[in-house]
């Protein structure tokens, strides 16, 4: 097994330890749905929603709940999450289940000339996993630099307000005291669509994810 692998499995418990610190109201909730092909909301996800609060927390719409490998996305043109279709089939992830909340940032577009693959912002939403389609307002504590097939396709990093991890305010922080985590979310990134697919390039502080999350608002704009 390989060295990159083993240690992610041997810190896979640090992530199940968080996911699980949960208040009683979200031991309460329904679970992850992952049957149908479609979540129809009365709201566009990309469109009707206000990304950002007035504390500067964002409101992120989770696309891939924590712990899960099914591929979901938002669909820009309905506001829907739908099932990516791969060859006609729903696409699995053939890896161990994501370390964080995975979703976008609605009202927000990064062009391939601005650092982006043409989407709305990526998330990664570290805390319990929330159900698909939920809004999380999350505070952004830093950014992983990735490149995927030379491509750039950073992934900005936030901690849920529902979660003890929420007390963290940067990268730094995270490191210093919750050992370990960004290292299972280097490790899954560069990994979980096989060797060499991903490459990365470290982490950016809060400003880095800030700055790109500005520029992601104001193309949105500029593009509607």
């Amino acid at each position: 097994m390989h060295k990159p692998i083993r240690f992610l499995l041997l810190l896979l418990p640090l992530i199940s330890l968080f996911n699980c610190n949960s208040t009683e109201k979200n031991k309460k909730q329904a679970p992850v749905k992952t049957t149908s092909e479609v979540i129809t909301k009365k709201t566009n996800l990309l469109t009707d929603i206000t990304p950002i609060f007035k504390d500067g927390d964002v409101n992120a719409v989770i696309e891939i709940p924590a712990g899960t490998v099914d591929k979901w996305e938002l669909d820009k043109t309905t506001g829907e999450v739908k099932w990516e279709m791969v060859n006609n089939k729903p696409r699995v992830v053939n890896y161990i289940g994501y370390p964080g909340n995975y979703g976008m940032i609605p009202q927000t577009l990064l062009d391939k000339k601005h650092g982006g693959d043409g989407d709305p912002l990526d998330i990664i939403v570290l805390g319990p996993p929330a159900e698909r389609g939920t809004q999380l307002k999350s505070k952004i504590i830093g950014v992983l630099y990735l490149s995927d097939g030379g491509e750039q396709d950073d992934k900005l990093i936030a901690v849920s307000s529902n979660s003890t991890l929420y007390q963290v305010n940067s990268i730094e922080e995270l490191n210093s005291e919750f050992q370990g985590i960004t290292t299972i979310i280097d490790i899954w990134f560069t990994n979980y669509k096989g060797p060499g697919k991903l490459n990365s390039n470290g982490f950016g502080d809060k400003t880095e994810a800030t700055k790109i999350l500005n520029d992601a608002l104001k193309q949105y704009k500029v593009q509607r």
